[in-house]
């Protein structure tokens, strides 16, 4: 979490920083939080995610200026929000539109081989995600570059960021299916209502209009019975010929076998589907439902999902039509996909803004790979803005919560020679 003009002022060196290991740094997550005049860190004992957020303690600023800024740019720096850094980004030669053949090609060319993860992921199960958008907005530009891992809250953060284009790395390929479901819906929906009525299958509830708030579109269809069999087969039949025969996608046997997996949980479970409904989740409970996830709110209690409005609906559904939210095959430590949307980007004279990485930086440190993504994240086009959005845990009882991280200063040694 950055820091408010208190704590700005107090730090202004870097030797700490430049004189710790990037081992060390990985190492730990700070966790802070604002009080007037009186800032401790702490750090965690446990491994997560790596980002900053803040401790309330009871002891003055001025005697922990030094051990604040060392603990405050352990990961590589301290971001400073403001009104003046937020703006549009820069120019770029980003196309307005992919052709169908550029943008599976594209995703084709950039992925790697599907690898493992414990659960589906059909949907996340970070309730509090939206929290962190309005600093997010304090901080990132709009019209850059917007990459992001896993399901549905990557719309959302697109909703509020509005990037010119969007890459959703994932390992599994099941995830790229599930894009291209949820491509295949936003373009065959005219509103919001539509694509609710798609995505579980439920009849199209008319009272429902652009007015609708998002408390109601749901509540409209959790009262609603599931259509019958020969409603899923045809709207999954629409699905796949939007995608083979408008688009021209070369779907394989697998990739609509998952097409249809995906679907037919979200037809099976409705709006209450959550992370561990499907048959692979990982065997874990207790989450959030599809519906919990859309109707939280940000910190300030405003509503920023991607169905919260028919303003952000139709974000997300611009960039699906014009073929500039590309889903890819890859390993966050891998040796492509990262790597050739560095080059892609770089192509176009773009910057990445935002990365949102969700908690698979725990992984990558757990498995002894996080090096190689912290090079990987380095081969991007970067500035002084681009942020990580992170999701960590505090503890089991708390659930994750969402931080922010500057990508540049957090990743630069890893771009140094011999690194």
């Amino acid at each position: 979490m950055f820091l408010g003009p208190v704590a700005q002022a107090k730090v202004t060196e870097r030797q700490t920083h430049q004189a710790l290991p990037w081992k060390k740094r990985a190492e730990f997550c700070l966790s802070v939080t604002r009080a007037p005049g009186v800032l401790r860190p702490e750090i965690l004992r446990q491994p997560v995610a790596l980002g900053y957020t803040m401790y309330v303690v009871d002891r003055p600023m001025k005697t922990v200026s030094r051990l604040l800024f060392a603990a405050l740019i352990l990961f590589g720096g301290l971001v400073v929000p403001s009104a003046t850094l937020r703006g549009p980004a820069q120019d770029t030669r980003v196309p307005a539109r992919l052709t169908d053949g550029e943008f599976w090609r594209l995703s084709e060319e950039s992925s790697e081989s599907s690898g493992y993860f414990q659960s589906d992921n059909l949907l996340s199960n970070e309730v509090y995600f939206q929290h962190v958008i309005p600093e997010l907005l304090q901080t990132a530009p709009s019209g850059g570059i917007y990459i992001g891992v896993g399901p549905e809250q990557n719309f959302t953060y697109i909703a509020a960021l509005k990037p010119r284009m969007a890459f959703i790395p994932d390992i599994r390929r099941g995830n790229l299916q599930l894009h291209l479901l949820y491509k295949a819906l936003f373009e065959l929906s005219a509103n919001r209502a539509e694509f609710v009525s798609r995505l579980f299958t439920r009849k199209r509830q008319p009272q429902l209009t652009s007015k609708s708030t998002v408390v109601e579109l749901f509540e409209a269809y959790t009262k609603v019975e599931p259509s019958a069999q020969e409603v899923y087969q045809d709207n999954l039949r629409a699905i796949g010929e939007l995608l083979s025969s408008k688009h021209g996608f070369a779907l394989t046997d697998e990739d609509r076998a998952g097409i249809d997996y995906v679907y037919r949980n979200f037809y099976e479970f409705g709006p209450s589907i959550n992370y561990s409904s499907s048959r692979r989740s990982g065997g874990f409970g207790g989450f959030a439902s599809y519906m919990d996830l859309m109707v939280a709110t940000d910190q300030n209690n405003g509503f920023r999902s991607f169905l919260a409005s028919e303003d952000n609906f139709r974000i997300v559904k611009d960039l699906e039509e014009r073929n500039l939210i590309v889903p890819i095959v890859g390993d966050f430590a891998g040796p492509k996909a990262v790597r050739a949307i560095a080059r892609y980007v770089k192509e176009h004279e773009a910057t990445v803004t935002a990365f949102y990485a969700s908690n698979v930086e725990q992984f990558l440190y757990r498995n002894g790979t996080w090096p190689e993504f912290c090079r990987n994240v380095a081969s991007l086009p970067l500035d002084a803005r681009s942020v990580f959005i992170r999701s960590t845990r505090r503890n089991v009882a708390a659930g994750s919560v969402t931080v922010l991280g500057n990508m540049q200063s957090e990743t630069e040694h890893c771009a140094a020679p011999g690194r």
